[in-house]
């Protein structure tokens, strides 16, 4: 890659004395290994646009490890798009691919699709990202669910038709986002073709048709569930339980409704835990206790992280004269185990004082409590004064916990 020359003038006295150097191309002359992992934050179409720039790049792109295809971003008609796909694949040497990347929301030649995932597939690709909205399920190649080189997978997709057989021994990454669960085996189909798995994300996946899921997986370690999904939480189609079997999950976390049950059996080794209910319009009886019967279950974590609406959901169980049925679930760990609260972004709203003082209540070696105020606090220093020795002087089992406001 030849720069520019670079002219510099010099004034001695009368005479301008004029150097010309030509700077060093430091970058063409990195190893392959170096340009490609440079290359492999680019699209896709900017890095074949490479292939201008000098011989020593002319062919560089050809065995780029990273591929990206958007059908909105790179293409806007999709004769193009079809065409810069298909060059890119013919031009490619024979060598592995370390993730493949395909977003479809326009178009939709289901053929074409399967053959381009295929492509990947045959290529040892180790991570597949595919957004394949609108498109038919059967776009998806049985080979994709039959290989031993995925490790990490990541699908958005109304739909995705599994075969009748699934093996993926090396995947440990699996998102799956939009995607409907056909029928109860579904989950439990999948999931015991995946020995290996650690991370298991399911985003506003749709499961309303149903009554059981099964997520069994001796080997995750993660579990990420954002369950608001397209109906909302006032659907017509009630809830399902989701029971997950998971002997070496550590970290979990939820988001969404509630409208469907969780139920964590045989997690032991959980030690993190993330809640965050989303608030309906109406709290229902029926799910503002399913917030506290998912927290019971939450026996030996030792980091724990509500929301607000979470809180909200203990409230709305005392208003509906659930007290009793809260405190008998209330975890081992928040009885016998906590010893530090740190409550971030605090409002002092009635529904947080509440849980502030059940906690207080019932944690017997609680040792110190973190309270910081929210910047839009309503009431002001007024207002914090009232509730910070309102708080000071309530009953609490651990004498020795204190308060620090901030």
């Amino acid at each position: 890659m030849k720069s520019k020359r670079l002219i510099m003038s010099e004034h001695k006295g009368h005479e301008q004395v004029e150097h010309v150097n030509d700077m060093v191309d430091y970058i063409s002359n990195l190893p392959d290994c170096i340009l490609h992992h440079i290359l492999s934050f680019m699209h896709t179409q900017e890095v074949v646009k490479t292939s201008i720039l000098s011989t020593r790049w002319k062919n560089l792109w050809t065995s780029i490890p990273n591929i990206y295809f958007d059908d909105d971003l790179l293409c806007p008609e999709v004769t193009s798009f079809k065409n810069f796909v298909e060059g890119v694949l013919r031009s490619r040497d024979s060598s592995d691919i370390i993730k493949f990347s395909l977003s479809c929301c326009v178009f939709c030649d289901a053929s074409q699709i399967h053959s381009w995932i295929s492509y990947a597939i045959m290529h040892n690709v180790q991570e597949l990202d595919l957004c394949l909205m609108e498109v038919d399920p059967f776009v998806i190649p049985s080979c994709m669910f039959n290989n031993k080189s995925l490790e990490i997978l990541n699908i958005q997709m109304h739909w995705v038709e599994l075969p009748s057989h699934i093996s993926l021994p090396c995947l440990k990454t699996l998102h799956l986002s939009i995607v409907e669960f056909l029928d109860d085996d579904y989950a439990e189909k999948l999931f015991s073709g995946c020995p290996v798995l650690e991370n298991l994300v399911l985003s506003d996946c749709m499961w309303m048709y149903l009554e059981n899921i099964l997520i069994s997986s001796p080997s995750l370690k993660n579990l990420i569930i954002n369950d608001k999904s397209l109906f909302g939480p006032l659907d017509d189609f009630g809830g399902c339980k989701i029971k997950i079997d998971a002997e070496n999950l550590t970290n979990f976390e939820y988001t969404g409704y509630l409208s469907n049950e969780i139920l964590l059996n045989n997690t032991s080794y959980l030690v993190k835990a993330c809640i965050h209910v989303s608030p309906p319009p109406i709290w229902e009886k029926e799910v503002a206790c399913r917030v506290v019967e998912l927290l019971k279950q939450l026996q030996n974590v030792i980091s724990l992280r509500l929301s607000n609406c979470t809180m909200e959901g203990f409230k709305q169980c005392l208003d509906l004269g659930e007290e009793d049925r809260i405190w008998l679930l209330v975890p081992i760990c928040m009885t016998n185990c906590l010893k530090i609260v740190t409550f971030k972004n605090f409002h002092a709203t009635d529904s947080e004082i509440c849980f502030l003082k059940r906690v207080l209540k019932y944690a017997t070696v609680l040792e110190r409590m973190n309270i910081c105020w929210s910047k839009t606090q309503v009431g002001g220093l007024k207002k914090q004064i009232e509730v910070s020795k309102e708080l000071e002087t309530i009953e609490r089992s651990s004498t020795a916990c204190v308060f620090k406001f901030s």
